[in-house]
């Protein structure tokens, strides 16, 4: 014990000194790789044929550039059961439209970007989701009894294997949370599932409080994004001292022409459920 104090504090003291110093650092950057947001989400009641894809290029970390968006690339999703196909159009600032959309359940589609000479493809499955039965408010199964809580109630359907992202976001917020879930051990049961926000003195983050509306997104996924969102939602919550570094995650996309140059991002589909809370006095 004797030994190991005597080694400690040296290091100790050159970490305290060496702070007084500035060191630049020379981040080594990757390639520049397309980044594919292509999520064909559709509403519970309604029609789902507006779908909208976007496709940017990656930048280095510390590069503030946010007009990375990229255009004539040639984007088309095709069913691959009736093989309808639905060309999306370049509308100039990295994002690719289509108005005439039909989304069916349990569906597999195929996604296809032709950009700079190469083909990118990706392959995933229209997922059902159930629906939101009831939203309340309460203070006893979160984190903090003094805090608010909204509480999503949904029956899971009987089948096994069905997977969710949960999107919580209060207005005036900048960013939404995500949560993913599984029903593994819950499977056929009615869920309820709450979500909390811890007051943040560093981020200026408040919990609810009466008055406060959240808007709520819950998406039926795949097995496959659900083991993709996992990772990054994982990764959102940062790093700490003994935390392991981020590291890329790549989606589905395959670049066919040269594999090496592989693409960001996820092309899914899922069916989702919307609605909003307003918390109120107690």
């Amino acid at each position: 014990m004797k030994t190991l104090k005597k080694i400690i504090l040296p290091v100790i003291i050159i970490a305290f000194a060496s702070c007084e110093d500035v060191v630049d650092v020379e981040v080594q950057e990757g390639p520049k790789r397309l980044v594919v947001e292509a999520s064909l989400d559709w509403e519970k009641g309604t029609e789902g044929n507006i779908q909208t894809i976007r496709l940017r290029e990656s930048t280095p970390f510390f590069n503030t550039d946010t007009d990375t968006g990229v255009i004539g690339a040639s984007v088309v999703v095709t069913n691959n059961s009736s093989g309808d196909s639905y060309i999306f159009a370049d509308q100039g600032n990295g994002e690719y439209l289509t108005t005439n959309f039909e989304p069916v359940l349990e569906q597999t589609y195929s996604l296809r970007i032709e950009y700079n000479g190469e083909v990118y493809t990706a392959t995933e499955t229209m997922t059902p989701v159930t629906d939101i039965t009831r939203v309340f408010q309460d203070r006893e199964d979160g984190f903090d009894d003094e805090v608010l809580e909204v509480h999503v109630v949904f029956t899971d359907p009987e089948e096994e294997g069905n997977n969710y992202l949960l999107k919580f976001q209060r207005e005036g917020d900048l960013l939404p949370d995500l949560e993913e879930g599984e029903d593994e051990f819950v499977n056929g049961n009615e869920i309820d599932w709450w979500y909390e926000i811890e007051k943040d003195e560093d981020t200026h983050t408040e919990p609810f409080k009466p008055g406060d509306v959240v808007n709520i997104e819950m998406h039926g996924i795949s097995r496959a994004y659900y083991d993709y969102i996992k990772i990054l939602i994982s990764q959102l919550g940062g790093v700490g001292l003994f935390e392991s570094t981020p590291v890329a995650v790549k989606g589905n996309c395959i670049n066919n022409t040269n594999p090496d140059n592989y693409a960001f991002g996820y092309f899914r589909l899922t069916q989702v459920v919307k609605t909003s809370y307003t918390f109120v006095e107690e």
